[in-house]
């Protein structure tokens, strides 16, 4: 595969990412606890966010093969940061489906979720914490 995007530093803590195929832009910001004014994702925001988008994408992808209603479906991302080294100490993912799955759809997609590649990229001493949460 080639090359996807570029990155280029615009000061002040400040990158602008551009991903070639689409053109689709991304800027980034240092977090406040870093010296950065904390006006856009941070690097390691991106990371958390990347995690909870990919477990998504899966799941759509198994949910659009079985004829399983996703449309909707929404995470909540907390990221923790850890000191020495500076780094993602844990992420904390709950999901939210807009509709609620038989026992087998549940589990096809918890399952699912597990085979997400931006999770199985991670270092295994990274915390993830998942929940799934069903309408009652």
């Amino acid at each position: 595969m080639g090359q996807i995007s570029t990155v280029e530093y615009l000061g002040d803590l400040r990158t602008e990412a551009v991903h070639l195929e689409s053109s689709d832009r991304i800027h980034t910001d240092a977090p406040k606890d870093n010296e950065g004014r904390g006006e856009a994702f941070s690097p390691t925001d991106l990371v958390a966010t990347s995690l909870a988008s990919c477990m998504i994408t899966v799941m759509g992808i198994k949910a659009r093969q079985h004829d399983i209603d996703m449309d909707g479906t929404r995470a909540e991302i907390v990221k923790e940061m850890g000191a020495n080294p500076r780094r993602i100490s844990a992420i904390r993912i709950n999901i939210y489906f807009p509709n609620d799955y038989t026992d087998e759809e549940k589990k096809l997609l918890e399952r699912t979720v597990h085979t997400c590649p931006v999770g199985k990229s991670l270092s295994d001493e990274l915390e993830k914490d998942l929940r799934f949460i069903y309408p009652e």
